[in-house]
């Protein structure tokens, strides 16, 4: 796991070697092991080593091919390298090295840009080829690592995070006013765009191919097929994601450096932790995060599972860091993604990096597996949508707007006024309604006279249409699950783990994002995906119930939720109130009403309605507009 940077320049400029190695020392948090700069001419490029695999100066980057031809900068791990360097190997190819980064150039030139697809793992990378005078930017399939571009008349600009991006003269620091108008709906930005305008994602299951005169092309190079495969009994598919969840977790751990995992008490931490445990062979260390407000904490749950596989377990409680912190978020975050649990993740990767460099984690258990609740309000949806009218508008939403506004994680209340706030929707417009932070009308409230609001027409939600018009043919579930496979997993959940665990150098692998398993379950009936409609994950439950312990199998969804909501009634208040209500809080950039921003955060403060996820929304994007010195 590293950082990279780099510049292909269009006019034959030699690249300015002070500007790569600014660009690279900009990620140094990311490889905090050692830095390699290579210039040649148009072709600069910049890496950051956080040294896993083959600790010896062998590995280090950029790397090379033997004839100096062929040049790679690469950030994440190769799964299957071994498996690859036997074929290669038996090929002719011969190897210095005993790292995975050199398996990626002699794949290279075994299978040219086929070599994608040979590839097991988290990745994005820059290889530049001297022979066709071209430079390939890939990214892994699922959206795992990260991997930003500027291309300007002259230059193709790239790197790890867009920090780096932004030490390049030519990349400007304005904001992208279609992206900050989703922003405000979702909390995260949707690749390729960025809330920095003529800043580009590399897309997952991308690559980017760049010639020195300037010709540029994307494709896409891998996709999820979903086909069910009615064949398949129950037992069958049990046995075969409990192999490839065995399979995934070993290959994940093989590393030259200690290995811990994340355990948050959850069913997806839990059957990790459980089958780490087993390939290991010994005792593993585990690491969770909790909070003083007993609705919010799981630590008891994951003491629990501490316990069930004798683990090594570190634990700490959240409490007054989190105004020191945020801006700290902020700044890692960068684009920004105002996901409040990147404050428990952050502080969870400080607490692990003091023991190990490399971690397993939990994340896309939720979007392989149906997880979400938001799967099974479809089925509600249809016992609601039977009911008279009279009954839906005069009786129960009248009654739910008279409920309390509770301040307990998760609670009924509030997922009653989510729930209707989509009811009248089609499945897949409420799915991504019940997500969502302002709406379009809300938006409209917001925004100051003098700022210009996207196109009339234009609605977030047209975001996602393009996922949905890929599997408009597949079922219900299937639907969703793409929806949040391409939009919520890699640009919210990912960034998350990928930002708050690099802050401190910390690599963290995601075995149940293993591609071979997500296209076996792309495979799965519906049916035994979502049992009835309403049972959440019960695959992955039954094809663990031997590893975990039973009330941890039962469990309901809980989600790393943080209690902003109470923190912003106490140890944040003052915080809310000097970021928010001063009277230049939003009239340097005129984006916003600031009557409008204080009723929403009085509203809060006086227990008219939850708006913590507003606010937060707001802080994280007041902070990011100081931090990153942004123009309109």
């Amino acid at each position: 796991m590293c950082g990279i940077a780099g510049i292909l320049n269009f006019d034959a400029r030699p690249v300015s070697a002070g500007t790569v190695q600014r660009m690279s020392q900009m990620l140094a948090h990311r490889g905090p092991d050692g830095e390699g700069i290579f210039v040649d001419g148009p072709i600069g490029l910049g890496h950051r080593r956080l040294a896993v695999i083959d600790l010896s100066s062998d590995a280090k980057q950029p790397m090379c091919n033997e004839d100096r031809s062929v040049w790679l900068i690469f950030n994440g791990e190769i799964y299957n390298f071994r498996e690859l360097r036997r074929k290669l190997e038996s090929r002719g190819h011969k190897f210095r090295s005993h790292t995975d980064s050199e398996v990626l150039l002699h794949a290279y030139e075994e299978y040219d840009l086929e070599f994608l697809s040979h590839l097991n793992g988290m990745f994005a990378f820059a290889l530049w080829d001297k022979r066709q005078h071209r430079l390939l930017l890939a990214r892994d399939r699922l959206g795992i690592k990260p991997l930003f571009f500027a291309h300007t008349r002259k230059s193709l600009i790239f790197g790890s995070e867009i920090k780096s991006l932004l030490e390049h003269p030519d990349v400007p620091r304005s904001l992208n006013r279609n992206a900050l108008h989703d922003y405000l709906s979702l909390n995260y930005v949707v690749a390729p765009k960025t809330l920095f305008s003529g800043i580009m994602q590399l897309e997952p299951a991308h690559y980017l191919l760049s010639h020195t005169d300037g010709r540029s092309r994307q494709q896409r190079y891998w996709d999820v097929g979903f086909g069910a495969d009615d064949s398949l009994t129950e037992s069958q598919v049990l046995d075969c994601v409990r192999s490839h969840l065995a399979r995934s977790v070993s290959a994940q751990l093989v590393s030259d450096v200690p290995v811990g995992v994340f355990l948050s008490g959850g069913i997806d931490s839990s059957a990790i932790a459980a089958l780490m445990t087993r390939s290991n062979g010994c005792p593993i260390q585990t690491f969770s995060v909790g909070f003083n407000e007993p609705t919010y904490s799981e630590l008891n749950f994951a003491r629990q599972m501490a316990q069930h596989i004798k683990s090594h377990h570190h634990e700490m409680i959240i409490a007054a860091e989190v105004v020191e912190t945020l801006p700290k978020l902020v700044w890692h975050a960068e684009e920004p993604t105002a996901d409040s649990s990147m404050l428990p993740l952050y502080h969870l990767a400080k607490l692990a990096r003091s023991e190990v460099k490399v971690v397993l984690s939990g994340e896309g258990g939720d979007e392989v597996f149906a997880g979400y609740e938001t799967y099974r309000a479809p089925t509600v949806m249809g016992f609601y949508s039977r009911l008279p009218a009279w009954m839906r508008h005069h009786v129960i939403r009248r009654a739910v707007d008279l409920l309390p506004v509770s301040s307990s994680k998760v609670s009924f209340e509030s997922k009653l006024r989510r729930f209707l706030r989509g009811a009248h929707l089609t499945p897949q417009a409420a799915h991504l309604t019940w997500r969502m932070i302002f709406t379009e009308s809300e938006k409209r409230e917001l925004y100051a006279p003098k700022f210009r609001i996207p196109p009339n027409g234009h609605s977030t939600a047209d975001t996602f249409r393009p996922f949905l018009e890929r599997v408009h043919d597949a079922d219900l579930v299937n639907q969703l699950l793409y929806v949040d496979l391409c939009g919520y997993l890699p640009n919210d959940m990912l960034v998350k783990a990928d930002r708050m665990t690099m802050a401190h150098g910390l690599e963290a692998r995601l075995p149940l994002l293993d591609h071979d398993l997500v296209e076996f379950m792309a495979h799965v009936p519906p049916k035994l995906k979502l049992r009835h409609g309403w049972r959440l994950k019960p695959l992955l439950r039954g094809a663990v119930k031997d590893l975990v312990p039973t009330p941890i199998l039962r469990r309901s969804k809980q989600g790393f939720n943080v209690p902003k909501g109470l923190w912003m009634q106490g140890i944040m208040r003052e915080f809310v109130a000097a970021r928010l209500l001063e009277p230049s809080a939003w009239g340097r950039l005129g984006l916003f009403r600031p009557e409008e921003v204080k009723r929403i955060v009085q509203d809060h403060w006086d227990g008219h309605s939850d708006n913590s996820h507003h606010i937060w929304s707001l802080m994280c994007l007041d902070l990011w507009l100081d931090r990153f010195e942004m123009s309109l």
